[in-house]
């Protein structure tokens, strides 16, 4: 059956639990042999010594100064882990796992051609059995993470579904499933600031996402970039911060992916302070969008999206706070209090 068109009324369908979302750009990673979750333990941020057969926990590949390379749904089922990734990161991750697996006892295969994942709201709606399934924990605070932000108070209780292909072809052609295409739940997923890779580029750490919330172990033992994420959390800030932006919806117009972020707009002051990641239009918030923004970037200034349209006025809503990070509250050098002399 083909997707709903009215996309707004898509997004009540999804949360009603009565539509399914078809995901082609998520793919699957798995990885069986006694060492895996120690040794992807040791490669991503999260902590997965510990993972519990049906848990689901989410973690990130970063490079060697902390920038994000790929976000992670990770699950086990007491003899293999799965991955879910973003096909735009899947190729790099897989060959990276590759290289990494030295003497332990792992085999890493990419099972992007044996699974099809499709998204539910809550408990798996689906018609056939998943072979697995993954559920997004952001709307609270995972074990040993931290989250600059308020926690979300929009709903935002997605799971993720891997089906057979086969499974998955039968369910396509059953008229009786309803689907949502994928916009509407990116509009869902905008409005209860969950952050994607859609938000990353290559100078994003996971700090200016909010991602230490869900997919970052602070405790946990070594990991690569692990000294930035380290860094910045105890003694700085994150350059930037994602946003929330509601949008002036006169003029009908929805901005487009990177997309200026201006401050000042009109005005010999005007300079741009960050880029739209993703917009959509929300069936009760209206024309809402994420942008990544300078850390300075005053809370309570109008902004406006400028791109190959219209300007488009919009007022910013703190997703990730200016004051994020710094969480040590070390004393500046030349501050402590000298010991006097007997």
């Amino acid at each position: 059956m083909p997707p709903l068109q009215n996309p707004l009324t898509a997004q009540a369908k999804i949360l009603d639990g009565a539509a399914l979302v078809d995901l082609p750009n998520l793919a699957v990673i798995s990885v069986t042999g006694a060492d895996r979750l120690t040794w992807l333990h040791s490669l991503l941020s999260q902590n997965l010594r510990n993972l519990q057969p049906g848990q689901s926990v989410e973690a990130l590949a970063l490079d060697a100064n902390g920038h994000v390379e790929a976000i992670a749904r990770c699950t086990d089922d007491g003899e293999t882990t799965r991955l879910i990734l973003d096909r735009a990161s899947l190729a790099a991750v897989f060959e990276w796992l590759l290289k990494m697996v030295f003497r332990s006892k792992v085999v890493v295969t990419d099972d992007s051609d044996s699974y099809a994942v499709v998204g539910s709201w809550l408990a798996p709606v689906v018609k056939v059995a998943p072979v697995f399934s993954w559920t997004d924990g952001w709307s609270q605070t995972a074990q040993g993470g931290y989250r600059y932000g308020a926690a979300p108070t929009e709903p935002w209780a997605l799971v993720l579904n891997a089906l057979t292909i086969e499974d998955h072809g039968q369910l396509l052609v059953d008229q009786s499933q309803e689907w949502a295409p994928i916009d509407a739940l990116d509009a869902l997923r905008i409005n209860a600031h969950r952050p994607a890779l859609a938000e990353v580029d290559e100078k994003t750490i996971p700090h200016e996402l909010d991602l230490l919330a869900s997919a970052v172990h602070l405790s946990k033992g070594c990991y690569r970039g692990q000294e930035t994420v380290a860094k910045v959390h105890n003694l700085g800030h994150p350059p930037r911060r994602l946003v929330l932006l509601h949008l002036d919806g006169s003029n009908h117009l929805l901005p487009e992916v990177s997309n200026a972020v201006v401050l000042g707009f009109g005005t010999p002051e005007e300079r741009v302070v960050g880029r739209v990641t993703s917009a959509a239009n929300h069936f009760e918030a209206g024309p809402i969008a994420l942008a990544v923004v300078s850390r300075n970037t005053p809370i309570d200034a109008p902004l406006t999206v400028v791109g190959n349209h219209e300007p488009v006025a919009a007022a910013q809503q703190v997703i990730v706070p200016q004051d994020a990070g710094k969480v040590a509250n070390i004393p500046r050098a030349g501050l402590l209090a000298k010991p006097r002399r007997p």
